[in-house]
């Protein structure tokens, strides 16, 4: 065991050295990992009758937490106007894949009509980490919503893929009817998305109702709310990938106290579970075996990238008739596969099911494919399609964008009153880490320097570090309905509890930093900061 956990730590070092290197070149440091786990490997028919199922478990606890930070990752706000199109690919452009790549695999390739049906379900989602990867460290600003899209889709397409991978197993093991096959569908999809919406609110109310005085403890809540987010609805026959997912969006889209260190964490347990799941793919994987899958790999990883994503793609957005020809291409071959593929054909290599060809090797090759070969062809896709946004930033596409900024920024406007009418920046007198960065007088932008002299009308944008406080007061916001009494009050007559504070007020699409005499309006969202949470 020593010698296993100083080779696994060796291995991890080493390859956080090549994560600089993969970023220049677009190919996650992943594929490393694969590569790695191969030369590592071990004979799986030595390795099963010990290690299987542990592996098995081992690989689905890693989804469950690529599932949940794929919802914790997704930005709501850049989400919503893609959300319909990006559910029905994660869903019916799965079954379509599938059903593509299964019709591929019988008919040309000769495989049975079930076999193939399995291969289409387990390679038929994308992977959201390789996608989030090459978006992120390229910098690929994308036009028309094209990189929300993406991140809703392939963040939310596996539990599809894994029902129709249970679906297809089911067939091979219980020979389930029509009707058993259809009710395990619905029980699959229907308890797995009430599961999500009900924990996420259980999970959201707790939250709101607790601090914590030691750091650790909100992460381990968290691990605790992912785990249960899958497990409780497999218990009733539930989707549970899809339930993590549910629940991650809705925690990643609710302001509480330590979001941001929440964030790295689970970013680097992702990274640490996307490792895992590589590695054992390339451990698990038999070279001979590899050789012997190549060509049937390469067949079905070309029909798959050039035909059957992009009929599922084209023939889901093009009745939408906002998606020109271009922005479906890139899409179509923005498909990467990866993660998710990888642990259902661990589960499949461990279900004991006899079949006639080696799905487990045909994935790794195809994973290799995409990753080395088609990831690395992104970023060129994006420019031969014309998709590239050189003025978008992609990075606002995730919730943790905010969370990942060093520092703050401000506005403070300037009246006929105010003590910094015409005074010079270099007299206000400003603290210690603080800048005025830029000044907006009517149409123009003026970047400021210490003899620029203030006027009445100015609008001064301030720059200052971030407060990092873990225990920052809770950021609440409430609605004035149309009937409450305290509409057309002043501000100082609102009744405020002790220890909170109104900080801002949310009229429409403007923000307010209220005063004691402001008045209150009905429809208005008040931000108030508050401190009666619970402390354990």
């Amino acid at each position: 065991m020593t010698l296993f956990l100083l080779i696994f730590s060796a291995i991890v070092v080493t390859c956080i050295f090549f994560n600089r290197f993969s970023g220049k070149v677009g190919i996650p440091v992943l594929l490393f990992f694969l590569m790695l786990g191969l030369l590592c490997g071990c004979r799986y028919d030595e390795f099963a009758s010990h290690w299987g199922r542990i592996v098995g478990d081992i690989s689905t606890i890693a989804l469950i937490f690529i599932m949940f930070y794929g919802g914790f990752g997704t930005r709501w706000k850049s989400a919503r106007p893609v959300a319909v199109e990006a559910g029905l690919l994660a869903t019916v452009g799965v079954a379509l894949t599938a059903l593509l790549v299964g019709l591929f695999c019988n008919i040309a390739l000769g495989w049975s009509l079930l076999e193939s049906l399995l291969m289409g379900a387990v390679i038929s989602s994308t992977d959201a980490a390789t996608v989030f990867f090459i978006l992120r460290s390229r910098r690929l600003g994308l036009k028309n919503n094209s990189a929300p899209l993406l991140e809703v889709e392939s963040g939310s397409n596996d539990p599809m893929s894994y029902m129709l991978t249970a679906v297809m197993l089911s067939l091979f093991s219980d020979g389930i009817a029509a009707g058993g096959m259809i009710w395990q569908i619905i029980s699959q999809m229907g308890f797995g998305a009430a599961g999500g919406l009900v924990i996420s609110l259980c999970a959201v109310s707790l939250l709101k109702r607790i601090r914590f005085q030691s750091n650790g403890f909100d992460m381990l809540l968290f691990i605790a709310i992912a785990l249960v987010s899958y497990a409780l609805p497999e218990l009733v026959g539930g989707n549970g990938y899809l339930s993590a997912y549910i629940v991650g969006i809705v925690l990643g889209n609710t302001e509480f106290p330590g979001r941001k260190h929440l964030v790295s964490f689970f970013d680097a347990v992702t990274s640490l579970m996307q490792i895992v799941i590589f590695f054992l793919l390339g451990m698990l994987a038999i070279p001979s075996n590899l050789l012997h899958s190549l060509l049937p790999a390469l067949l079905i990883f070309g029909f798959l990238t050039f035909a059957a994503r992009p009929l599922a793609v084209c023939g889901i957005l093009l009745p939408f008739r906002k998606y020109p020809l271009k922005q479906m291409a890139l899409i179509s071959f923005v498909g990467l596969r990866g993660a998710a593929s990888i642990v259902f054909a661990i589960n499949i290599l461990t279900s004991g099911v006899a079949l006639q060809n080696d799905i487990f090797s045909i994935v790794f090759c195809i994973v290799l494919l995409s990753i080395a070969l088609q990831g690395s062809l992104v970023p060129a896709a994006a420019k031969a399609t014309g998709m590239t946004d050189t003025g978008e930033d992609v990075m606002t596409t995730f919730s943790d964008f905010s969370q990942n900024a060093e520092m703050s920024f401000g506005a403070i406007c300037i009246t006929e009153t105010s003590r910094w009418n015409n005074r010079q920046i270099k007299d206000l007198g400003l603290p210690q880490d603080c800048l005025a960065v830029l000044i907006v007088r009517g149409d123009k932008r003026i970047v400021p320097k210490g003899s620029t002299l203030l006027e009445s009308g100015d609008e001064v944008v301030l720059c200052t570090r971030s407060f990092r406080d873990q225990n920052t007061d809770c950021l609440v916001r409430q609605t004035l309905s149309d009937n409450s009494k305290w509409a057309g009050h002043r501000v100082s007559e609102y009744p405020q509890k002790e220890g909170s504070l109104l900080v801002m007020i949310q009229r429409g699409d403007e923000k307010i930093i209220p005063n004691g005499n402001t008045i209150l309006y009905a429809g208005d969202v008040l931000v108030m900061l508050k401190r009666d949470v619970t402390v354990i």
